[in-house]
Formats: structure tokens, sequence, C-alpha cells
């Protein structure tokens, strides 16, 4: 192999097996792909280990990608329903999985992904630094960090998220500035913590060349983490976040010297009105480099409800150049999510990705729906059900509402517009009511 990671390829004019997938999927040409992925525009992530791993590409100009969070935890232990969760994700189209798993064997569940799963896997080694060390927080040594980056490179992990922005000038500048609801990022949170309790500084941070060392190894996608992402909507946009963002932005430049590709992760809670702006500011910060956000979630007070708060603010988000949606369930806030709420998630995370792809002017976006509206017109009901984002769905909804006539619906009835026009523009007669 004449190259270390897609980057490093790229950047040496090389087109990989994974480029010509990626651009099949994407109705793009080879070469352009191959231009943006040397420019840190596109990142394909694909760590060697996974041979399992269909191929997909995160950036503003392809298709908005959705990722499918999961994993077990130490009130729910169930790893067949985890994995259950992931088929499912997998048959809905997801294109990636994060294993957030935080209690258990969590290396047994992350190498079962690795060695079956087609989706890109991702996961937040912070969380099994603790899980696997299994000693109090401020014991785990800075090395400690570093060799769970290893360890996760070695299972086959195509993404990782590392909270290395949050260091001892951004944690600073986050107590200088009291927040509504303070660090919301778990990872976030427990290296702030770590770092408060030793005095020392980020070991992510500190030891950043080790961990771009590793990713270029494996050819794993560094996910730059967030922790300082606003928690609600008030927090949005303030001095931590974008403090953090910058730091992110230097330490991206440092990844694309060393051919490891980067996505930088975004809010959070915010308001409507503040997501193309914040859009705008991380292309900037951040050199262009591909978008990861966790909805936006636009509005703080709908528990049970949160995959749509964060559909309407990942549409947006989307629309303006974030290129990776991580869903939100209806458990949201709440609890760990079941096989339904992961469904709800990824029906409402899909919405939005196509709805941003529409508006983006992706090519063909608009065929299907476009091909839904020709079936509407026709009345071809069954054609519409396989057309529709949930089939299952859709059927069961007409099935529990028989129409008297077969072509309509049991809200309009002979009222039915679209069979009434179809009927009058082909020459016929309609009365309504006594037919």
């Amino acid at each position: 192999m004449d190259y270390t990671t897609q980057m490093d390829a790229a950047r040496k004019g090389i087109i990989t097996s994974e480029m010509e997938v990626v651009a099949a999927k994407e109705n793009m040409d080879v070469e352009v792909l191959r231009e943006k992925i040397a420019k840190g525009e596109v990142i394909v992530p694909a760590n060697k280990v996974h041979t399992s791993l269909s191929p997909n590409g995160i950036g503003s100009s392809l298709t908005t990608k959705i990722n499918v969070n999961l994993g077990t935890s130490r009130d729910m232990m169930d790893l067949e329903m985890e994995y259950q969760k992931v088929d499912m994700a997998v048959q809905m189209g997801a294109e990636a999985i994060m294993d957030l798993s935080s209690f258990g064997d969590t290396q047994k569940f992350r190498r079962l992904l690795t060695s079956k799963c087609p989706a890109m896997i991702g996961t937040v080694p912070i969380y099994d630094a603790v899980v696997y060390y299994h000693k109090p927080l401020m014991a785990i040594k800075t090395e400690e960090w570093i060799d769970i980056v290893r360890m996760h490179a070695q299972d086959g992990v195509d993404f990782m998220t590392i909270h290395c922005g949050i260091n001892k000038n951004t944690a600073k500048r986050f107590k200088e500035n009291k927040r509504l609801t303070n660090i919301v990022s778990r990872g976030g949170s427990i290296i702030f913590a770590w770092m408060e309790m030793t005095g020392k500084e980020n070991p992510f941070y500190e030891h950043f060349d080790e961990i771009l060392d590793i990713c270029q190894e494996y050819d794993v996608t560094l996910s730059l983490g967030d922790a300082c992402r606003p928690g609600s909507i008030k927090d949005a946009s303030d001095a931590s976040q974008i403090e953090e963002l910058i730091v992110l932005g230097e330490l991206t430049k440092r990844a694309w010297e060393k051919n490891v590709q980067v996505m930088i992760e975004g809010p959070g809670h915010m308001p409507l009105n503040q997501i193309q702006a914040n859009m705008e500011i991380q292309k900037t910060l951040c050199h262009g480099a591909p978008f990861y956000v966790l909805g936006p979630i636009v509005t703080d007070i709908a528990p049970g409800y949160d995959h749509i708060t964060s559909a309407i603010g990942g549409a947006i988000a989307a629309t303006y150049g974030a290129s990776f949606l991580c869903y939100v369930t209806p458990a949201e806030h709440l609890r760990l999510p079941d096989i339904d709420d992961v469904k709800e998630g990824i029906i409402a995370s899909k919405i939005a990705a196509h709805a941003a792809d529409i508006a983006k002017g992706i090519p063909g976006a608009m065929d299907h729906d476009n091909a839904m509206s020709e079936a509407r017109k026709n009345l071809d009901w069954d054609k519409m059900f396989d057309l529709a984002i949930n089939p299952d769905k859709a059927r069961a909804y007409r099935a529990s509402s028989k129409p008297e006539k077969e072509d309509t619906c049991s809200m309009c009835g002979n009222f039915c517009a679209v069979k009434n026009m179809n009927r009058i523009l082909n020459g016929e007669d309609i009365s309504i009511f006594d037919e």
C-alpha cells in the first residue's frame, strides 16, 4: 500500500477502492471526490481493520448522512437488544453507528460491530476508559487515556470522538462565563472533572500528536468533540462554545499535516435564528472540515418529542453546511432508547437529512419526491406505500380507516381533489354528492 490514510492517498493522486464505492453511491466523478478528500472537505471514515465496512463519504457537497447512537449502560445491559437496534438501523439506511456503551464488556460488543456491521462505527474512548480501568476517575493516568484510543483503533473503529478542545484555557473561560446548564457533554464533563481533580492538562490535547500517529496507522477519522456544546438554548453561541471551536480549528490543521481525516462536532441546543450563523462560523474557524451536529435541538420544553425538535434544527443545519446528523430519539433526556425510540429517531433524522439535500440542490435528491407525487396524482396507493419513508406506518393508517371508495381516503371521499381533477381533465362530468 503506497498510502497511509484516505487523505494521504487523495493527496498523492491515488483513487482507493473506498473512494470508488463512495463516488458510485453519490453519483459523483471519482476525481472530483478525490480532490475534496485531499482538501479535507470530504472524509471517508474507513479503519483498515473494519473489513465488513461499506464505505460512505461525509461532506456538505454529498448527501447528508445520519448517525445512530446506542450501547449499554449500568441500568440497561441487554447486548442482544443493542444489536437488534444495530440491525434495524442498518436496514433503515443509517450510515453510521456510535457505540456509547458505558458498562459491561464493551470490547466484546465493539468487536462484534466492526466484524459484522457494514455501517461506519464510532466510539468515545473517554467513556470506555472509565469502564475498562474500573478505578476512581482521578486515578486514571495520562498514558492510560491514550492507550484506550489505541485499543479502539486496533478494534477497527472508523471514527472516534476525542474531547481535546477543552484544554486548561478553555476550562478557565468556561468557569469565568457562567452557564445555565454548565457542561452537558458526558465526555466533556469527565475530562473537565479529571483536569480539575488532578491539576493536569487534558491528555488528549497535550498528547495530540501521539493520537494522530495512532489515527494515521489505522486510518481512524478524528471526530473532534464539542465538550462545551450548549445544553440549553440560553447557552448557545456563548464564549465557551466559540473558544473551544477555535481550538478545534487549530487541531484540524495539525491533523491534516499528518493526513488524518477530521470532522468537527457541533451543537447541541440552539435557537433557530442562530443555526445558519453557527454553520458559517464553523466553516471559517475549522477550514471547511465536515460538521457533525447533535440536532441542534431548537427548544428545551419538549421531552418525549426531542426527535422532532432535533429534526427541525438538523434540517436547517444541514441546509447551511452540516454534513452529518446525529439522530435524537423521543427518549432523549429521559432514558436509554428502546427499539421503537431508535426507529422514530432514525425516521425523524432521515426526513431532516433528505429535506436538507433537496434544499442544497443535491443532484437526484428530488427524484424520490417526484415519484411519490406521481403516485399520488395517479391514486396509486401501493406505489405510495412503497415510496414512503415508513411504509408500514402508512399502510397501517390507511387500513385503520377504510374509505367507501377504494380510490379515495376516508377524509375526502368523493370530495377528493386529485380524483376529481383527473376526471374533469379527462373530459368526464362529476357531481360529487350523488356518486
